[in-house]
């Protein structure tokens, strides 16, 4: 039988508490799903998620007596977060399903893993782990599955999309993380088959899946996939024509200038240079009133890379006026903005009516001047700023 390979999560304290206490008097727990997937391939794990055949007041009551605590963040679901010795686990009793309608599932609670492990969706997430001793527990092949780089999924892959739509995403963003080679034919052909069923799912979660796509290291040639297989076509049809070449750019000056993946950079490269459409975009996914002026702006600025990027930052900020060139410009231009923040203009309208001019509209089109001037010279020092005060002011007495 195969064994989790040691890793650091297995030896954290709380994680045992956990266990002694679900696993006494004819209970059980098992790790379940990422975190048994990713310690297999010597991935850091994250979420150590826990599987259970006791019901959630059986899990709280156990957990409380051994002075765990226990918050019922999913309970209509089955699910309880357990914070021991400073961990969080989420803990959630083994279900079986009674009704899907694409989107969200009645369930009951069961006593079987097999049963458990039947409803989830790729064979690669359906495995579990003692642990204490790290036996895994594998019923549907996926370590050989995940031995072979093939994402496939359980059972009637038909039927496991038809229980959760968002699942057609899913697969994309599992075969781009742990594929290899061709996808498999029949999970393949079952995600294109179902691709206009997308629609209804919620904008926020198909909003949440694009992201973490995009969000991967290079999610180049899985967004290329999904674009032929029409799957943009159904949720993002405002998809630029030439995005594959702006992708190529911007990885390439990400990689060059050292900066961190960002979904909502990548997002911005795959849309057209046109700000109506990018907020078309934000809106329909649900997006932050933030990331909507986000994306509008570097739609809108595009065009703009032959400017100073420091100006570019003055108009609309370090962090945009950064991805506008990376996605349009050179990465070496980026240089130019490590470690700085757009400055004030040390001077006011107070300190023009100080030098005579009369309260009203020539001090605002003195300091708008004196503005344009200091962004031009690259912004520079009060002293400076100074100078250009005088010289706007004697113009104006001209």
């Amino acid at each position: 039988m195969t064994a989790l390979p040691d890793a650091e999560w297995r030896v954290r304290p709380g994680l045992h508490r956990i266990s002694a206490a679900l696993n006494a008097d004819g209970g059980a727990v098992k790790i379940v799903g990422g975190a048994v997937r990713d310690t297999l391939l010597g991935l850091a794990a994250t979420d150590i998620d826990l599987a259970t055949t006791l019901v959630p007041q059986e899990v709280t009551r156990r957990l409380e007596a051994a002075d765990i605590k226990v918050i019922p963040t999913g309970i209509a679901h089955g699910t309880v977060t357990a914070i021991a010795s400073g961990d969080h686990h989420e803990i959630t009793t083994l279900r079986h399903d009674l009704e899907t309608d694409g989107r969200r599932a009645m369930v009951a609670f069961a006593s079987d893993w097999r049963d458990d492990a039947a409803r989830r969706d790729f064979t690669i997430n359906a495995l579990y782990a003692d642990p204490e001793t790290g036996a895994v527990d594998d019923f549907f092949g996926g370590i050989d599955d995940l031995n072979a780089g093939c994402v496939r999924f359980i059972g009637d892959a038909a039927t496991r999309i038809a229980e959760d739509h968002l699942r057609i995403l899913r697969f994309y963003r599992f075969a781009a993380r742990f594929g290899r080679g061709a996808l498999d034919a029949v999970s393949h052909a079952a995600v294109i088959a179902a691709r206009q069923s997308l629609k209804s799912l919620s904008r926020e979660r198909i909003a949440d899946e694009l992201t973490k796509i995009l969000a991967l290291p290079d999610p180049r040639a899985i967004v290329a996939q999904m674009a032929a297989d029409g799957i943009f076509a159904v949720m993002l049809p405002e998809l630029d024509p030439g995005c594959s070449v702006t992708l190529d750019r911007l990885l390439a000056n990400e990689q060059a200038a050292g900066v961190a993946a960002a979904a909502y950079r990548r997002l911005a490269a795959l849309l057209p240079a046109d700000p109506a459409r990018a907020e078309q975009v934000a809106s329909r996914l649900r997006l932050s009133t933030r990331q909507r002026k986000y994306l509008a702006a570097v739609a809108g600025h595009r065009d703009d890379v032959a400017r100073p990027i420091r100006q570019l930052a003055h108009a609309i900020g370090v962090d945009t006026a950064r991805d506008v060139h990376l996605i349009a410009g050179k990465a070496a231009a980026v240089r130019d903005l490590a470690g700085w923040e757009v400055p004030q203009l040390p001077v006011k309208g107070g300190d023009i009516v100080a030098r005579g001019i009369a309260v009203g509209p020539e001090v605002a089109r003195i300091l708008k001047d004196v503005e344009a001037a200091w962004v031009a010279e690259d912004f520079p020092d009060a002293d400076r700023v100074a100078e250009l005060v005088d010289q706007k002011i004697g113009r104006t007495s001209d």
